[in-house]
């Protein structure tokens, strides 16, 4: 059985701006992990994780500054991360699905409840943070 970390972010600006950190490999870089991300479906990419290498990725959906999904890991953890932007007043609402996590593998198992904190507690609040100061600048 798969599981899935779900966390809901709201950001203090306009889907476009949080769809430029997602989308722009300059960008994606400052907050979470170099790669040559592009948002065009079939388009295959790599995230360097750091200490966990080169993930190799492919995107899968892209409705533009709406809905970008991806796979990550292919061949080894096999999960697919989904970004969905919604307008919220001058903000956006951005809900992010990491799925894919088989418990029975005692790896996916520990990546699970490490990324459950940290997706919310680290990443996401880096997003915020360089979508403020980009914003201020």
């Amino acid at each position: 059985m798969s599981e899935t970390i779900h966390v809901d972010q709201f950001l203090a600006q306009p889907p476009a701006k949080v769809w430029r950190m997602l989308t722009e490999p300059d960008r994606l870089a400052r907050w979470w992990a170099a790669g040559d991300i592009r948002p065009e479906v079939g388009h295959r990419f790599t995230l360097d994780m750091g200490g966990w290498g080169s993930q190799p990725c492919t995107v899968t959906e892209v409705e533009d500054e709406r809905l970008l999904s991806y796979t990550f890991g292919e061949g080894d953890v096999d999960w697919t991360i989904t970004w969905r932007l919604v307008a919220e007043g001058t903000g956006t609402r951005l809900f992010l699905a990491h799925g894919g996590f088989d418990l029975d593998d005692p790896r996916h198992r520990h990546a699970y409840t490490t990324m459950s904190r940290g997706w919310a507690t680290a990443v996401l609040p880096r997003l915020a943070r360089e979508l403020e100061e980009v914003a201020a600048s």
